[in-house]
């Protein structure tokens, strides 16, 4: 029989009301901050399900932003999160929009132009007690909970790089948990992420960087 925490059960220490539509919705924020380095110039958040029907009442829409601040979930200022949003400069707007039933219902989708220009799209579920799922990063499928380290890596889809990745870590001691490789297609762009225990070194990423094929690193801290 599997081992709970008793947060497994109690459900995370937040800012109310709700523990999927606040708390998990501040950690999906803030997942979403560190996969794309910081907060982006614009986000263009679209709510499916239940977030779609009850964000302004149970101040989803104020706890996305906050998690995009890098504001906790039990932090009082989420309350404040618009205006400090908009203090910062950050452009963040918000529409509706119907996924599918086979959609989870915590589903949002974030459209994020950063700083330099570019865009990255990443799709992220709220699916209670405060845990999350990020199931997919542009046009990748992944699945990240933020309780792990993680690496996430950008390269051609060639024999050889995948080896070469793991193979750094192992010089460095890194154990990995969990691996997922996803394609556009045979010989074209994939993504790939690298779960782990412990924090991956700085100087592991830098050698993963430098590996012939491989365009993006980044490197994603436990929530």
């Amino acid at each position: 029989m599997p081992r709970h925490s008793v947060f497994d059960i109690l459900g995370p220490i937040m800012i109310g009301p709700s523990s999927s539509h606040t708390a998990g919705a501040v950690r999906l924020g803030r997942m979403v901050r560190t996969i794309v380095g910081g907060l982006p110039s614009q986000v263009h958040i679209k709510l499916h399900g239940s977030f779609a029907e009850t964000y302004q009442g149970h101040g989803t829409d104020l706890a996305l932003i906050a998690g995009l601040l890098g504001l906790s979930e039990s932090d009082p200022a989420i309350s404040d999160a618009g205006q400090l949003a908009a203090a910062s400069g950050a452009k963040i707007e918000f529409s509706l929009v119907d996924l599918g039933p086979e959609i989870h219902p915590n589903t949002a989708v974030f459209e994020c132009k950063l700083a330099d220009g570019t865009s990255t799209t990443v799709v992220g579920h709220s699916t209670g007690g405060g845990t999350i799922l990020i199931s997919r990063i542009d046009r990748f499928a992944v699945a990240l909970t933020g309780e792990l380290h993680c690496l996430i890596t950008e390269h051609r889809d060639e024999p050889g790089i995948v080896a070469a990745v793991t193979k750094i870590l192992a010089d460095h001691r890194v154990n990995i948990a969990f691996l997922s490789l996803s394609r556009s297609g045979k010989g074209e762009k994939a993504l790939m992420t690298i779960e782990a225990d412990e924090p991956i070194p700085a100087d592991a990423a830098a050698s993963i960087a430098a590996v012939r094929g491989v365009e993006r690193v980044r490197m994603v801290a436990a929530l």
